[in-house]
């Protein structure tokens, strides 16, 4: 072998100080703030179809028109942008609400943590998971199903703050029903502060309570709270307001709107979508009122502060058209998911949608099936915000214990597939084919040893085992283990490190606006 053969060789294989330092980047990257994606997207679409459903976007925007009610405000705003406004409904000619958004809406931005390294960036090539969200009962195997507690609440902020796989805290994980409905917005953003120090979502239900959510996270930020990438304040909150299908924007949510808006926080704007019901009952149809539905929503948010950051929401499912009921992990809403990614990769504006939906009432075969077949295609289309990652049951009417740590392992597992294939020299690992040769095993060789800790994706509920195995260990299935999972979490669960101060500050400011309120529950 010549000298230069012999460089070349040594170049083309990795020592084992190489392969063991790959190993711990590996390891370190399971803990990644958010993903960004290196495979391809998986498209349904060409242009032409694509477009077309942007010009039927367009025809319902000037000649159905989008209803803003109760909201004198909004429809004045609409008037000076030029729309054509009939009472209730506006009207906006061909391509004003695209040109609106595309003006001033980044197509990027980030979110901060109040720990600045879990701060997530939404849009381009990333993707965030966050918990489900709206559910007023929970689920564990030892209790069934019960009404939520705010007990709950924190349980469910602890555990999505102890996944590895989950990167955002959510918004409302349970509806804790214990609480009076005109201050419970103050402890959910509270736990979400105090629990955890990842991204969270803000209170959308009046006006007001999104104003506290701002301040309650200005209080713990603390310090100067300009973004100095932006020059703009920081987008400290993300939350979501969901039009009211079909064709319909109440005033609930363009209060919100207005005032997360107004303090550049961002604002996903969701068509809430159940075919059949509230759109046609065709793909092409709902995708089509999905997209001018959250155009309309989007440029509004735009003419209240351009620049403001706007994520296109996307909720769409279907119906059973025998009983009405919501079905879930169909092929069909999956084939929405597809288009509506597309449409917003085309508009420039970041996605949200997906997750891992289900009907089924319990954490059976049925939900882990339509679960993963909501699950692969978030991931598969490029969805940059995947709300309902982890618990939904029962068509969200439901907050699984177990369930929720089912899901954030596919979500791991999603990390995995989203991250590619590696092809640097140790991922090719030529240098282990050298060493091994043809008739042996790799079990024992360098490379193996060097990178074995993290060369597969490891579940922490999945069982490998013998069937001897299985059964000595007592023969549990995956709900039993997961339940031993969640129990073991919070047990172990640390509380992040915050001042004193800026929780004494938190706690007197919420003290001061549960005592401006009624005792009652209103």
């Amino acid at each position: 072998m010549s000298d230069q053969q012999a460089e070349a060789g040594r170049a083309r294989r990795p020592s084992g100080r190489d392969a063991k330092r790959a190993s711990r980047a590996a390891r370190a990257g399971s803990s990644v703030p958010y993903i960004t994606r290196r495979i391809p997207y998986f498209e349904v679409l060409d242009e032409e179809a694509l477009a077309t459903l942007e010009r039927n976007a367009d025809t319902i925007l000037e000649e159905v028109g989008i209803d803003y009610r109760d909201d004198p405000e909004a429809i004045e705003i609409w008037k000076a942008a030029g729309a054509d406004v009939r009472g209730e409904r506006v009207h906006c000619p061909r391509g004003m609400c695209r040109a609106l958004i595309q003006k001033s809406a980044p197509r990027e931005f980030t979110q901060h943590a109040r720990n600045p390294a879990r701060s997530v960036r939404i849009g381009g090539k990333n993707t965030v998971f966050a918990p489900a969200y709206g559910s007023p009962f929970v689920r564990n195997l030892d209790e069934g199903r019960r009404y939520a507690k705010i007990e709950d609440f924190r349980n469910f902020v602890k555990l999505a703050y102890v996944s590895n796989a989950l990167h955002h805290s959510g918004g409302t994980i349970c509806e804790p029903v214990d609480l009076p409905v005109n201050k419970r917005h103050l402890d959910m953003v509270y736990s979400h502060l105090k629990y955890s120090d990842k991204p969270f979502m803000g209170s959308v239900t009046a006006p007001e309570r999104a104003a506290d959510s701002i301040e309650l996270a200005r209080i713990a930020f603390g310090g100067e709270q300009i973004d100095p990438e932006t020059g703009r304040p920081k987008t400290m909150i993300i939350n979501l307001i969901n039009v009211n299908s079909p064709m319909t924007y109440d005033a609930t949510m363009l209060g919100a709107a207005k005032v997360y808006a107004r303090a550049n926080q961002a604002t996903i704007i969701t068509p809430f979508i159940l075919a059949g019901a509230m759109s046609p009952v065709t793909v092409g149809g709902t995708v089509a009122q999905t997209l001018a539905e959250a155009l309309s929503g989007m440029a509004f948010v735009q003419l209240v502060n351009p620049g403001a950051p706007v994520v296109l929401g996307s909720f769409a499912s279907s119906i059973s058209m025998q009983s009405g009921a919501p079905t879930f992990g169909t092929p069909e809403p999956a084939l929405v998911l597809y288009a509506m990614a597309a449409l917003a990769r085309r508009l420039g504006v970041p996605f949200r949608s997906g997750g891992s939906l289900c009907a089924s009432k319990i954490a059976d075969a049925q939900a882990a099936f339509e679960s993963a077949n909501t699950l692969l295609p978030t991931c598969l289309a490029g969805v940059n915000f995947v709300l309902h990652t982890a618990g939904w049951l029962e068509g969200g009417l439901a907050m699984g214990y177990e369930k929720f740590v089912m899901d954030a392992d596919q979500a791991g597992m999603m990390h995995t597939l989203l991250a590619g294939v590696d092809l640097s020299p140790n991922g090719q690992a030529l240098d282990a084919i050298h060493d091994v040769g043809p008739g042996k095993h790799f079990l024992g060789c360098a490379h193996t040893q060097a990178n074995f800790e993290t060369a597969f994706y490891r579940s922490p509920l999945a069982d490998n085992n013998s069937f001897e195995q299985w059964e000595a260990e007592g023969a549990s299935d995956m709900a039993k283990r997961a339940n031993a999972l969640w129990k073991k979490q919070l047990a172990e669960y640390v509380e992040p490190p915050m001042d004193p101060a800026v929780d004494e500050a938190l706690l007197a400011y919420i003290a001061q606006r549960k005592g401006a309120f009624p005792d009652s529950n209103v």
